[in-house]
């Protein structure tokens, strides 16, 4: 108990104080690691060592999935117009060289692993978190084109990093079932009925809220908590089928805009506000898997973190963005603001899970916890200072310089 006591008090001083502290270096995702931090002296009970704990996994899971249907609720693909294709770019060619590049430098920064083994670190890695640097994607001194093309690329490229993750851990797997049946395995259970699930949730849910809508029966208050219900039931029928409930909520939040146009809008005001009380409870956790995994952090595992916020990430942006006529300063800040958060957290989580017995998993889960660390510190205290000398070298460049051109929703 004197876990939530600690955790609720924290959560509600952080809260008189937000406001304030938006201003600052001081995020709320560094808050409640490091309160996590301090508290593992006297909890260490709570997380057994060399073990997964089972509820930092849940709160985890439900986290992800809430964010996954939020994020493909409410993205619209007139926004991907209007800011000239920015978030294809970073999420296709950019996408893939990220995995590509993060899995070489992988086998070669710790060559005991398999490609496959680098291939699942680099997808865990892949994704992006928008809330870790919410100021950048919320500052209007930030161009419009270069904060909506980051919140749209960390929107959508976490749910399409879990098909890469779970490929990789069916060729993993192949080694123990064989390689053609762990493969169909995987496309059938894992992809096609995750996507079939979160298909049939999407559509029939976004149907009933309209009609109940149209026809009056439903209160204001119940709108919301009809939508958010949809991923919550894509986690537990996936669950139950052996599905993916990751795929399973991001295709049902973009399914259920079909018939239910304002999903995005309710399922935003969830996840702007109860949502982030499964977030920071994730990160308090992961605060705490830290101080238990900080001895067996090498100088390889925070290598590979710096390498991987820095050459795995920066690179694949310089040459996503080629072409785009953006200054050199807006590739760079693009190109650093690549924080990892939530979704590394789960996606790791999600493969130890899978209890694979593989000779790289420790190695996998040491060098994940450093990265996200690693970016929750250095994303977090850069965010301010970055965009004051941004702002100021986009302000030199002229109203005609592509980063000045005029946003249309």
């Amino acid at each position: 108990m004197i876990t939530l006591l600690v955790f609720f008090v924290l959560l509600f001083l952080f809260g008189l104080a937000s406001r304030r502290l938006e201003r600052t270096v001081i995020t709320a995702p560094i808050v409640f690691t490091v309160a996590g931090m301090l508290m593992f002296a006297s909890l260490a009970g709570i997380l057994k060592a060399g073990g997964t704990p089972k509820i930092l996994l849940h709160l985890a899971e439900i986290g992800l999935v809430l964010l996954l249907f939020t994020e493909a609720s409410r993205t619209d693909l007139k926004v991907l117009r209007s800011i000239q294709n920015l978030p294809a770019r970073l999420l296709s060619t950019g996408m893939l060289l990220t995995i590509l590049l993060g899995a070489a430098v992988a086998k070669l920064v710790f060559p005991q692993l398999s490609i496959w083994e680098s291939g699942i670190l680099s997808a865990i890695l892949a994704p992006t978190d928008a809330g870790l640097g919410q100021v950048i994607v919320t500052s209007p001194r930030v161009p419009m084109r270069v904060r909506q093309a980051l919140k749209v690329e960390a929107g959508l490229n976490d749910g399409l990093s879990v098909p890469f993750l779970l490929f990789f851990v069916a060729l993993s797997a192949a080694r123990v079932q064989g390689p053609v049946l762990s493969l169909l395995q995987f496309v059938v259970k894992q992809l096609g009925l995750g996507a079939l699930i979160g298909l049939m949730i999407g559509l029939a849910g976004g149907w009933l809220l309209d009609w109940a809508y149209r026809a009056r029966w439903i209160a204001e208050p119940f709108r919301q908590i009809g939508v958010v219900t949809l991923p919550l039931l894509c986690l537990v029928i996936s669950e139950m089928a052996g599905a993916s409930m990751f795929i399973a909520s991001f295709v049902a939040g973009v399914a259920v805009q079909v018939r239910f146009r304002e999903a995005g809008k309710h399922s935003v005001d969830f996840a702007e506000e109860w949502g982030q009380l499964f977030n920071l409870g994730v990160f308090f956790l992961f605060g705490m898997a830290v101080m238990r995994d900080w001895p067996r952090l090498t100088m390889a595992s925070w290598g590979y973190a710096l390498l991987s916020l820095t050459v795995v990430r920066m690179l694949p942006v310089a040459l996503a963005l080629i072409g785009t006529h953006l200054s050199a300063a807006s590739v760079v800040f693009m190109g650093w603001f690549g924080p990892r958060g939530l979704s590394s957290i789960v996606l790791g989580l999600v493969y130890l899970e899978q209890e694979l017995h593989m000779a790289g998993g420790p190695t996998i889960r040491y060098a994940v916890t450093a990265t996200v660390v690693l970016s929750i510190f250095a994303h977090g205290v850069t965010a301010v200072p970055a965009i004051g000398l941004y702002a100021r070298r986009v302000a030199s460049l002229g109203a005609a310089a592509p980063e000045n051109w005029e946003f249309r929703a």
